[in-house]
């Protein structure tokens, strides 16, 4: 199997573990439902965001607009770079750690795009796929579904720490999704590897 199909293959295994994650979160739980998986240090907390990765956002319809547009070019660019890179016989490392991030940006298209019009609201209900009065939003104006929660550790910031001063803490406290976590570890590969994938040439 080719350097590229293996690429493939990782895109597709990512995006469909995602998307199934992510529908089953949304047609069996409500929004701020939480299902505890290891105590108080693994939840899976089920939140919705118009934005980002780790629940950013840009404010507005059309600062939703011009992140799901963002996201469709970027996808297009990564993809081009995926298939760049396996022409010019890069490192395998690096073309893998391409596609992570390419499967991830491309998992949370899908929620932008698609969710608002194929899912009803998920506000005190279930959410139904495909409901006969339609989806919740329009194309493009879907939300991300995020449910990974890790707060591994809480405390309180001393009372003479400026401007958060007796306020608690949680670390971590983003709620995101498995695209996110594809997205995060293949850029973390790519920095902690750069000097083998980007060797300069002589």
């Amino acid at each position: 199997m080719t350097v590229l199909k293996k690429s493939f293959l990782i895109i597709f295994a990512v995006l469909l573990i995602d998307q199934i994650v992510k529908i089953w979160i949304k047609t069996n739980m409500m929004l701020g439902d939480e299902i505890p998986v290891l105590g108080d240090w693994f939840i899976i907390h089920f939140v919705e965001n118009n934005g980002m990765a780790f629940g950013m956002q840009l404010a507005g319809k059309f600062g939703k607009v011009f992140l799901s547009v963002f996201r469709i070019i970027a996808v297009v660019g990564i993809g081009w770079y995926l298939v760049n890179l396996t022409k010019k016989g890069a490192p395998k490392g690096l073309v893998y750690s391409v596609a992570l991030v390419l499967a991830g940006a491309f998992g949370n298209i899908i929620d932008s795009a698609f969710y608002g019009v194929i899912f009803d609201h998920s506000y005190g209900q279930i959410a139904t796929l495909f409901p006969a009065e339609g989806g919740y939003s329009s194309f493009l104006h879907g939300k991300v579904v995020d449910m990974l929660y890790f707060p591994l550790l809480e405390g309180r910031y001393p009372d003479w720490f400026p401007m958060v001063g007796g306020n608690t803490f949680i670390f971590f406290r983003p709620v995101f999704n498995i695209a996110d976590s594809s997205i995060t570890i293949g850029i973390f590969l790519i920095l902690i590897f750069q000097k083998r994938f980007f060797k300069e040439e002589k």
